[in-house]
């Protein structure tokens, strides 16, 4: 594990995320919570947030952080029947939460997946993808546009 004893705290944030693939019908079903399991976004933003809580365990040298605020949140799009998405994490400490946004956001879009599985096996999750970070030496980054 890095150590980052010398590094200063600073306010940290990292956005990611990914896009989940579904059929249209499923995505119907999902916008009207007409899913057997339940809620499908209530709980796979819940799912979220515990997996970037719980990011150092599961990450092997991840560093526990202190976290401040984490915001799961989802857009749909009927045109192309997808799931975006996106995981803001916050913390003010010695390094970023890139792992943890990353996490959280990997997490909710498998959480999709398992809820909607029964009624859609051919769900694709894609793009897994930082981006933006702030904080830090390294100050702002910001994936580019494609």
């Amino acid at each position: 594990m890095v150590d980052v004893s010398p590094k200063r705290e600073t306010a940290r944030e990292a956005v990611a995320q990914v896009i989940v693939k579904v059929r249209p019908s499923t995505l119907h079903a999902v916008r009207a919570g007409q899913m057997a399991k339940g809620d499908v976004l209530g709980v796979a933003r819940t799912a979220g947030i515990m997996a970037a809580k719980r990011t150092p365990e599961l990450i092997p040298l991840c560093h526990p952080l202190r976290i401040t605020g984490c915001d799961v949140t989802f857009h749909l799009n009927d045109k192309r029947s997808t799931i975006t998405v996106e995981a803001r994490v916050r913390t003010v400490d010695k390094t970023g939460v890139e792992m943890e946004a990353l996490t959280a956001a990997a997490v909710a879009g498998l959480t999709i997946y398992d809820m909607v599985k029964a009624v859609d096996r051919g769900v694709t999750l894609t793009d897994l993808a930082l981006h933006e970070k702030s904080g830090g030496k390294s100050g702002v980054w910001r994936r580019k546009k494609r």
